[in-house]
């Protein structure tokens, strides 16, 4: 599996998910990296992974130094580990990942009119096939909030609602004419995790449907809140890349907290996060188990 579209052709063979997860910096990836290993060795065989930086996650690392962080892990272990611009919400931002290396790039206009996104989101597709881009090229089809954040309330406009979600007909509409190799729909999940009380079930029916209409991987953002039976019900009707952000900001944060009241006199940064990597690797392991069928 040495690209992505190897990686989605076991995903889809062995009925599993590819989790992607979102970093800020390093010791998030290496939780993940570390988690990913652990597991791969206790099943003896490789657990594809996907690293995710959003607009601001990349800026705040550097766009080329997020391609080489994951190249030189991917080379050197011989694993497939890939790299993906998240959420990307232009087309210029999202044609500055497409030329700087990425495994794939999701352009975000799910706010914006069926034709408008279209229009958008061919620009990308466009600007790929010209340059002889291998990697590919994913958007969204619905909108489910914005953000990786424990929330107060729902997202305000979120697609929550039968008659809200993705249509099986636009899905097909909009995979067709933007040529795209990935798709995300809204069918219930939503960005950010509520902190009382459940985070909205998905609609499994509307997962199936849109798989065999549209042909193509999808792909589920939103996962943190997600129930686990939600989860293995997503897998087998489609779903190949799952999302997870808040989950392991939450973790993160918690760590920090708790590594500052431990030791409130070190002023070592690497001391200081010592708890995190088994408390986020704790959420990473439980992920990858779940959309792995381990």
């Amino acid at each position: 599996m040495n690209n992505l579209i190897q990686a989605l052709a076991w995903a889809r063979e062995k009925k599993r998910a590819i989790g992607h997860f979102n970093i800020a910096n390093l010791e998030m990836l290496r939780a993940i990296w570390l988690s990913a290993n652990e597991i791969s060795n206790e099943s003896h065989e490789k657990i594809p992974l996907i690293i995710g930086v959003s607009e601001g996650e990349r800026d705040f690392i550097g766009i080329s130094q997020c391609v080489a962080l994951i190249k030189d892990l991917r080379e050197k272990y011989d694993y497939p580990i890939f790299i993906n611009a998240d959420h990307t919400g232009s087309v210029e931002r999202s044609i500055e990942a497409i030329d700087a290396g990425f495994d794939s790039v999701i352009i975000d206009c799910a706010k914006l009119s069926i034709e408008e996104n279209i229009e958008a989101t061919k620009q990308d597709v466009d600007h790929a096939s010209s340059t002889g881009y291998q990697g590919l090229i994913e958007a969204e089809l619905g909108y489910i909030g914005s953000g990786s954040k424990v929330l107060a309330s729902l997202p305000e406009g979120a697609a929550i609602t039968k008659e809200a979600i993705t249509k099986v007909n636009e899905a097909e509409r909009f995979v067709k004419e933007t040529g795209i190799d990935l798709f995300a729909p809204a069918v219930g999940n939503v960005h950010g995790m509520l902190a009382k009380g459940k985070n909205p079930n998905l609609f499994i029916d509307r997962i199936k449907e849109i798989t065999t209409a549209v042909q193509k991987p999808l792909v589920l953002h939103g996962g943190s809140g997600i129930s686990d039976e939600d989860f293995a019900s997503a897998i087998a009707s489609g779903v190949r890349i799952i999302h997870i952000s808040t989950e392991l900001r939450r973790a993160w944060r918690q760590a920090i907290e708790r590594g500052l009241k431990e030791r409130p006199e070190e002023i070592a940064p690497y001391k200081v996060v010592t708890p995190v990597l088994p408390i986020m690797m704790e959420v990473v392991k439980n992920r990858l188990k779940l959309f792995n069928n381990l």
